[in-house]
């Protein structure tokens, strides 16, 4: 069945759902990125590969409807003394199902990472 709402209100405040619809993560992850990478839980995420040291491409369950969404993340290393930059998309290279990413380490090479996080905002096909 549908519920068709225009609005959503808690008692105080009013908000129109397309509010909570689009600004609504519409895929994440938390990936263990060390040895045999794998999801610790996600949402429309149907896999990860692993492309390379440090380098991975999450898999949409449900494409996004184009490459205008946006991706955003976080990595956290073995140790407090790793600093590291997460950088995603790699190039620029987003597709509706998938976009690649890379994990840099500050000397500029790519590094596998145990926690490697990722949120995506935008709009499902």
């Amino acid at each position: 069945s549908t519920l068709e709402v225009s609005n959503l209100n808690d008692g105080t405040t009013t908000v129109a759902t397309t509010y909570v619809t689009n600004g609504s993560a519409k895929a994440w992850i938390n990936l263990n990125g060390t040895g045999t990478i794998a999801a610790r839980d996600s949402l429309n995420i149907s896999s990860t590969t692993d492309v390379g040291n440090g380098y991975y491409r999450p898999n949409f369950a449900s494409n996004m409807s184009g490459d205008t969404y946006t991706v955003s993340g976080s990595v956290v290393g073995s140790t407090s003394t790793n600093y590291y930059s997460f950088i995603a998309p790699d190039g620029g290279a987003l597709t509706a199902s998938n976009f690649d990413s890379e994990i840099i380490y500050h000397s500029g090479s790519r590094n596998d990472m145990d926690y490697v996080h990722y949120v995506i905002h935008g709009d499902l096909a």
